[in-house]
């Protein structure tokens, strides 16, 4: 009914067309929630070792922080794989695959990478997924003509993150 009110309208008054790459164009992509997740991932996996580590009872409340830190870990894997998907699907165009023929494999990776991660709890896993969403955030910048820094996270676990240099 909406439409055909508004194609009725259209006869008289010109409405112009318009045409998005997503549901909701808005234009915001930023792969810094996929760096953040990442980051998670690893700080999460150094709170498990460390509460491993500390705790030689394995009692109710060593149980219930153990489940907490994996249930984030877990929740952060995927919030990664997602944000990357979503770039990945809605941003990226064959012009960039033409400038960037690596990011199918990269993306690929990243993939299965926050897979591993979310199957164990091994840091250099972790740490390797990082590396990959670093290298696609430059990527990502470097489509859009933005210059980039690496610099540390300032929290924990303190390691390198991709950032935009505005």
């Amino acid at each position: 009914m909406i439409h055909q009110t508004v194609k009725s309208i259209a006869k008289y008054i010109p409405i112009q067309e318009a045409h998005a790459h997503c549901d909701i164009p808005c234009g915001i992509y930023d792969p810094h929630q996929a760096q953040v997740a990442a980051l998670t991932i690893i700080r999460m996996i150094d709170l498990m070792t460390k509460l491993y580590d500390d705790h030689k009872e394995r009692d109710l409340e060593f149980k219930n922080s153990l489940s907490r830190y994996i249930a984030v870990k877990e929740e952060h894997a995927e919030l990664c794989k997602h944000e990357i998907r979503v770039i990945w699907g809605d941003y990226i165009k064959p012009a960039h695959l033409e400038k960037y023929p690596q990011l199918h494999e990269l993306s690929h990776k990243i993939m299965q990478l926050g897979s591993k991660c979310r199957q164990s709890a091994n840091r250099e896993s972790a740490l390797e997924l990082l590396k990959a969403v670093n290298e696609f955030a430059g990527i990502f910048w470097a489509s859009k003509g933005i210059e980039t820094k690496t610099v540390k996270a300032p929290y924990a676990p303190a390691e390198d993150v991709v950032y935009p240099a505005l």
